[in-house]
């Protein structure tokens, strides 16, 4: 390796890519070719990055399998960045796999952070912890204990444990330290950010207010019984009921919940669970119906008791109810959750990570488009779809995701 590749190496090492390229910009040979395809990764022109990093794995000979494995780890890193989700996991696993046997410890467990992190984003958090399990980080240079910690802290936040993932954000941010990588010190500020922002709103006894995380930690291990509008779940400290594929349930357990000690009475349920404005016989016994669903459905955390003018929740053990509610409710709020993290999605990436088809994510972008709340760039397999993140709020942290005891 001459001395121009191993100095454009160091200045990516250490998040300068203008030097890099400044070195290796007019070469056309492999290690040129994949150097600047991760400089231009740096600088976000990622379809550029693609290409030059493809061109590196095909220029560089047989009897370079790191070289080839490394393009191959690169290339799965644009994909992530990009949110191509669909990228094929194996290739990684074989480059993972070749730099293991050839000594290259630190490029094959960057790789294992790259799995993890695609497990983090589709919501498949127990295989990312198992996978993350198996890495010490401890032997690795800064900036891999770093995106180490990061995905640490990323896990604990979907798993509500605040104290794990500030304590991760503390290690991470003295490993970017470390490493001198102004953008790495950056994405551990922004993560550190959604800890202090409101992650849902709880609404108890007809009052309503915006929670922190820990504050909705705090309050699932409460005791109380809480109604999960995030997660379609009825849920206390030791149980829960997921309602997720019983959404006239769900609308009417939350209906209740947020009118608790009181009562709602029969037509005020049946116009918000029914979506009607006119009640007759069939909508009152139809509703009788659905309440004796709900009965048999919560048994175990609570009874539904029936009053003169509607229905009531009576918990047997919770001292309180309350409805935890996300911090921004609209149409298609999920799919503008994942946007709003500030990178561009295909909408098969997001059909991935919402477990939804293809075509239900786009009818739900073409809506969003038309409100003018999304916007896409790029034709057919390039579309990409971005939105502004909304101001205050760490909308993501609360999407659908199993929870202990889920």
């Amino acid at each position: 390796m001459d001395s121009l590749i191993t100095a454009a190496a160091r200045a990516l090492a250490a998040g300068d890519p203008l030097g890099a390229l400044n070195r290796v910009a007019l070469r056309d040979d492999a290690p040129a070719l994949a150097l600047r395809g991760i400089a231009m990764a740096q600088l976000g022109d990622l379809v550029r990055a693609k290409a030059l990093v493809r061109s590196a794995a095909r220029a560089f000979g047989p009897k370079e399998a790191v070289a080839r494995a490394r393009c191959v780890v690169a290339e799965a890193e644009i994909a992530l960045v990009s949110r191509d989700l669909g990228w094929p996991a194996k290739a990684l696993d074989a480059a993972r796999a070749t730099l293991e046997a050839h000594g290259d410890l630190a490029n094959a467990a960057h790789a294992r952070y790259l799995e993890v992190r695609r497990l983090l984003l589709t919501g498949r958090l127990d295989e990312a912890e198992r996978t993350l399990a198996e890495l010490d980080p401890a032997p690795f240079p800064p900036a891999s204990r770093a995106a180490h910690e990061l995905v640490v802290a990323g896990i604990a936040m979907r798993r509500l444990r605040t104290r794990t993932a500030r304590a991760a954000l503390a290690r991470a941010g003295r490993a970017a330290l470390h490493a001198g990588i102004p953008a790495l010190t950056a994405e551990v500020d922004s993560a550190s950010l959604l800890l202090d922002q409101p992650a849902a709103r709880l609404i108890a006894r007809g009052e309503e207010r915006l929670l922190l995380l820990e504050e909705v930690e705090a309050l699932l291990a409460s005791g109380a019984l809480v109604v999960d509008a995030c997660r379609l779940a009825v849920r206390d400290a030791g149980t829960v009921v997921s309602l997720a594929r019983r959404p006239v349930l769900f609308a009417l357990a939350r209906a209740l919940g947020e009118a608790w000690p009181a009562d709602v009475p029969r037509d005020t349920l049946i116009a918000r669970v029914f979506r009607t404005k006119l009640a007759d016989e069939s909508h009152r016994a139809r509703l009788r119906v659905e309440v004796g669903r709900l009965r048999a459905a919560l048994r175990t955390l609570a009874g539904v008791s029936a009053t003169r003018r509607g229905f009531a929740l009576a918990p047997p053990h919770a001292r309180e109810i309350a409805v935890l509610a996300p911090p921004v409710e609209e149409e298609h709020a999920t799919v503008l959750a994942f946007l709003a993290d500030g990178e561009s999605w295909s909408s098969s990436a997001l059909a991935l990570a919402l477990g939804a088809s293809q075509r239900t994510v786009q009818r739900a972008l073409d809506s969003l488009a038309a409100t003018g709340k999304a916007q896409s760039f790029g034709r057919g397999r390039a579309r990409r779809w971005i939105t502004p993140p909304v101001p205050g709020f760490a909308t993501t942290l609360l999407l659908p995701a199993p929870l202990p005891g889920d």
